[in-house]
């Protein structure tokens, strides 16, 4: 399929699949890894994260998948031990689409109040310390729609999401919808609520990059707090075709970025 004929997919699956890819990403990942230990950056940088006051008001919203093993106890544990002031709430899926769930639990626990709203999934492994480095870089950066960066052996459908060597942030035209989307407080009014008659969501993000760039927000990629993805394949609890004919529907009406504008990489930050 045509990029204009789908306008809201990387055109890659991006599922870490076989031995080989397994060994190979594996091998990237330690490399990245000891590149990082040997600039002392974990260290600096939670360092600098620790320091760096006020302490902020986050509100975390997670979909659990209770019928499957998932990763939301050691998710929310991870969110709670960070400096700042987190507000973890969840919900079971409980044949609902994502994100009239989010919509649910927004209902429930406002965000309005709050500085820092996370989307996060409940099949993502979080780097420890990873909530205290990720808003410090974020806010180092003024970026107002945020995502960490995937790492090589993690299923991310888009290239710009995988962890970069040499970077900390990155500042691009598009983040994803998931497994972890982060909003700064200034950008409520125009996403919240979420379009609940959504379901899986796709090209969402891809009309959020647009409404970025309209409006002048900085959007971006966080690759000093890489995540793993990799508990479920990608899109594996709704069918594709039916998240392709939903996503074409939302976007006949709404701008949207390309595909190629939102693989861009528009400043890479190596240091804060």
């Amino acid at each position: 399929m045509s990029e204009a004929e789908n306008p809201f997919a990387s055109g890659e699956s991006g599922i870490v699949a076989g031995v080989r890819a397994n060994v190979r990403t594996r091998a990237q990942d330690a490399a990245l890894d000891a590149l990082r230990v040997a600039q002392l950056e974990p260290w600096r940088l939670r360092r600098a994260a620790r320091s760096a006051p006020p302490r902020r008001r986050v509100l975390a919203l997670g979909i659990e998948r209770t019928d499957r093993a998932n990763l939301m106890a050691p998710t929310r544990t991870e969110l709670l031990r960070s400096r700042h002031d987190v507000e973890v709430a969840t919900i079971d899926v409980g044949g609902r689409g994502k994100w009239a769930n989010l919509n649910l639990l927004l209902a429930d626990h406002p965000a309005q109040d709050r500085d820092w709203l996370l989307v996060v999934d409940d099949d993502v492994a979080l780097p420890h310390g990873f909530l205290d480095d990720f808003l410090f870089l974020a806010e180092r950066f003024d970026l107002r729609l945020a995502q960490p960066a995937h790492r090589r052996r993690s299923h991310a459908a888009w290239r710009v999401t995988r962890r970069r060597g040499g970077s900390v942030v990155r500042e691009t035209g598009f983040v994803e919808i998931g497994p972890i989307s982060a909003l700064h407080s200034s950008t409520f009014e125009a996403l919240l609520p979420f379009p609940d008659h959504l379901r899986a969501g796709w090209g969402l993000d891809a009309h959020w990059a647009a409404l970025a760039r309209q409006l002048g927000w900085r959007t971006g990629v966080v690759d000093a707090t890489p995540i793993r993805h990799v508990m479920r394949p990608i899109a594996d609890s709704y069918r594709r075709e039916e998240a392709v004919a939903e996503a074409s529907a939302f976007l006949a009406e709404r701008p949207h970025v390309t595909p190629a504008e939102a693989q861009r990489t528009t400043a890479t930050h190596r240091a804060w």
